[in-house]
């Protein structure tokens, strides 16, 4: 499904990163992923894939500086290739009243979560436009999508991720470029872990699946965006919530 084409993922080591990154493996492609501290958890990965004979390389990166995420990109294309798919998975999330949320609370969900993004396409896209050609899958969240009682900082980051997703895939439509968002309802690993008890119960007892849901079922629907099967899906954040 995706033999000959190379991934890039950014926050490749957590939970839902690193299902996307064994999932595209599998498939077939190349996939490379950033970390930012968490290099033994990055090294690990190599190790798994590789005993596998799957290809997955890891390199640390900060999403936040832009010429480092040049930097990457163009060393990734000497050593390795063009980059075929952009995975912008990598942010942070924080349980916070809003009446307690600092200003630098809110810079750092906007820094990492959105000016991020930004930063790592910016880097990525050139050489796509350059072949006319690929696809972006953003990372977003129902809880940018939803009436949730969720950190308010934290679900306008995630908002923006769609706004962003629509507004780019029209401009990069000429250059046949795909964007598209997964939005991920309650997951049972990752940030949702942090769902405070009251919360994780209001939500399984209005979700019509019953439970969360898994990294690997996402990074299922960020695989099959991906590949040219979803050739007539652009500018869709795509829900994958168990039914709320």
């Amino acid at each position: 499904m995706l033999n000959n084409r190379r991934a890039f993922v950014t926050g490749g080591t957590g939970a839902v990163g690193s299902a996307i990154v064994r999932c595209l493996a599998e498939r077939g492609a190349e996939v490379v992923f950033s970390f930012n501290t968490q290099e033994d958890k990055a090294r690990q990965l190599e190790k798994e894939m590789a005993a596998r004979n799957w290809m997955a390389r890891g390199y640390a990166l900060d999403v936040l500086d832009a010429a480092a995420a040049g930097r990457l990109a163009e060393r990734i294309e000497q050593e390795l290739g063009p980059v075929d798919i952009l995975v912008n998975n990598a942010g942070v999330a924080q349980v916070m009243p809003f009446a307690l949320i600092e200003e630098e609370d809110w810079d750092r969900m906007m820094n990492v979560n959105v000016k991020g993004m930004f930063l790592v396409t910016k880097a990525f896209v050139r050489a796509m436009i350059r072949r006319r050609g690929g696809a972006i899958v953003n990372l977003g969240s129902l809880a940018g999508a939803r009436l949730l009682e969720v950190p308010v900082h934290y679900a306008t980051a995630k908002s923006a991720v769609v706004g962003f997703t629509l507004s780019l895939a029209q401009e990069l439509s000429r250059y046949h470029i795909r964007v598209n968002a997964v939005v991920p309802g309650l997951l049972d690993a990752g940030v949702s872990s942090n769902v405070p008890d009251k919360q994780r119960a209001d939500y399984l007892q209005h979700c019509t699946s019953g439970r969360a849901g898994k990294p690997e079922e996402v990074a299922e629907l960020v695989a099959f965006l991906a590949s040219d099967r979803a050739s007539y899906i652009n500018a869709q954040a795509i829900q994958i919530d168990g039914g709320i």
